[in-house]
């Protein structure tokens, strides 16, 4: 009898974890704001254009069960109609897949206080993204931006023509770990920390790879 009553009142409880965790869990992804995707497109700086970087950034959310959210990419575009980043993605705050905030404000996300780290920066999974040191290392993220988040003047390439090349120009990195050899601009800015560059240029995926990178984006809820 006494054995009996242990067994239901164990099952009891794993039932009233069950129910109670899981949409607690739920809930905790539904509220993520920014994550660094998972994977891109797989075609190197070649999304699509903007609205191809943006329908990755919703499709990954959408599968890590986040929903009512309008996600844009963090990225930059050059030339006569130039996109600024820090204009695309809302007023913040945003907080990752644990709940972490990593910004309040664009101002704060584009200063030196934001919570921007390798261990913060992470997937819409709530993984940590690979950094230096890891193999392989994936903290190359696109961002075709300059440190305040705006668009390079026309002229040199810096966003793989508007992220619809894989063989033409290159595209202007961040570090997600924030870690990385002293360059101009700072290496250790997590937007705008070198250009990509390889054998091929620096725009196909396997040029990405061979500084560092796998074409991953930041992407905000930008409502």
């Amino acid at each position: 009898m006494i054995t009996r009553m242990r067994f239901s009142v164990l099952a009891s409880a794993a039932v009233f974890a069950f129910g109670f965790g899981m949409p607690a869990q739920a809930q905790q992804v539904n509220s993520m704001t920014f994550f660094v995707t998972s994977s891109g497109p797989g075609k190197g700086g070649d999304l699509g254009g903007l609205a191809g970087a943006d329908a990755q950034c919703a499709k990954l959310a959408q599968a890590a069960g986040s929903t009512g959210k309008t996600w844009h990419a963090y990225l930059s575009t050059q030339g006569a109609n130039a996109v600024n980043a820090r204009d695309r993605i809302g007023k913040g705050p945003w907080q990752n897949a644990k709940g972490i905030v990593v910004a309040k404000s664009v101002d704060d996300l584009h200063s030196a206080g934001n919570n921007m780290t390798k261990q913060t920066a992470l997937s819409e999974k709530g993984d940590v993204i690979n950094g230096r040191g890891d193999t392989p290392n994936r903290h190359d993220i696109l961002t075709g931006s300059t440190p305040d988040g705006r668009a390079f003047p026309a002229g040199q390439d810096r966003t793989c023509n508007n992220w619809t090349s894989s063989t033409n120009g290159a595209a202007m990195l961040g570090h997600s770990d924030r870690q990385g050899l002293t360059e101009d601009p700072p290496a250790k800015s997590w937007n705008s920390s070198h250009p990509s560059r390889g054998p091929g240029g620096g725009c196909s995926q396997a040029d990405l790879r061979s500084t560092g990178g796998d074409g991953l984006l930041y992407c905000f809820a930008a409502n």
